[in-house]
């Protein structure tokens, strides 16, 4: 059996990881991965996640449903406000008293930023955020770091451009910080408006990254790896200034051509989409987008083993 060393029960925000965390999450991630998954069938037969989703997601709900049946637990659930008893007034800290009497492990989204912090406060049991408003989506970042290694072999040394919506986009609010462990450049571009928000530009001067703020498009054409974000039409304020940006960037195969990497250039982007990326991309080698959700599935695996303190065999 493997020794779990990791040291942490919940997880709320990427802030929360060294770089020795994040070698035992990848590390975690490829094993299962590359295994043959019947060995793993059984490994949390004896427990139960609680699946709670206040806020609308598919991907990042049904990966972690997915990792818990995939190992012989069981999953409870619930989706929406109008479907729990916070639509009858309940607080979050009282619901959370409730869930831990059901099950051994829950994995919450929420509207309110900071609310994952809140909910682990007042549960016993270990707590995954998988999205708390626009402050942080730790488990996505980890799929994104996992996917950068797994599609590169090594994540030092890369030019990572970022693209869109650099101001409420908690993917990459979370990806950057989990970068910054690395010797890695990255190129930041989006409309003035959508800025990286400064919080983040301190993060990475304080851990010494090159980096470059951009609005041109042009200057991910001799990178590594560009991740691809929409422009989030929930986060305004104003539809007015949402229509004003949203067809800020869009990423085709005819603007690829100019890239000396067209065929090496790692294409990532969380999903769901709009225009921001082309169809006419889906074919390349290099795309990624569809294979994130496989690796999610191994990653939120991980997660949920190293939470419980269940090795691997």
């Amino acid at each position: 059996m493997t020794t779990n060393l990791f040291s942490h029960c919940d997880i709320l925000d990427t802030e929360q990881f060294s770089r020795d965390d994040l070698e035992l999450i990848l590390d975690y991630s490829h094993r299962i991965h590359k295994s043959d998954r019947s060995s793993l069938s059984k490994l949390l037969d004896k427990y139960i996640l609680a699946s709670l989703f206040f806020e609308a997601s598919t991907r990042t709900r049904l990966s972690f449903e997915t990792a818990m049946h995939r190992l012989g637990g069981k999953v409870i659930t619930t989706v929406g406000f109008q479907f729990s008893s916070i639509n009858k007034g309940e607080s979050l800290y009282d619901t959370m008293k409730m869930i831990e009497a059901y099950a051994d492990i829950v994995v919450i989204r929420h509207p309110t930023e900071g609310s994952s912090h809140l909910a682990a406060d007042a549960s016993s049991i270990p707590l995954i955020n998988a999205g708390d408003g626009v402050a942080q989506h730790p488990t996505q970042a980890l799929l994104d770091l996992y996917t950068i290694f797994a599609e590169k072999s090594n994540i030092e040394g890369l030019r990572i451009a970022f693209v869109g919506d650099l101001k409420y986009g908690r993917t990459i609010h979370s990806l950057i910080q989990l970068l910054c462990h690395y010797k890695v450049e990255l190129v930041l571009i989006s409309p003035a408006d959508l800025s990286l928000p400064e919080q983040y530009l301190k993060n990475i001067r304080e851990s010494e990254l090159n980096f470059i703020e951009s609005e041109d498009l042009k200057d991910i054409l001799d990178c590594d790896v560009v991740y691809v974000t929409r422009i989030q039409e929930e986060r305004f304020t104003h539809r007015s200034d949402y229509e004003r940006l949203k067809d800020s960037y869009t990423l085709n195969r005819d603007f690829l051509q100019l890239s000396p990497k067209l065929n090496e250039l790692l294409i990532m982007h969380p999903l769901p989409r709009v225009k921001e990326l082309s169809t006419d991309l889906d074919d390349l080698p290099n795309a990624a987008y569809f294979r994130m959700a496989h690796y999610g599935v191994s990653v939120r695996m991980a997660l949920l083993l190293l939470c419980l303190q269940v090795s691997l065999p």
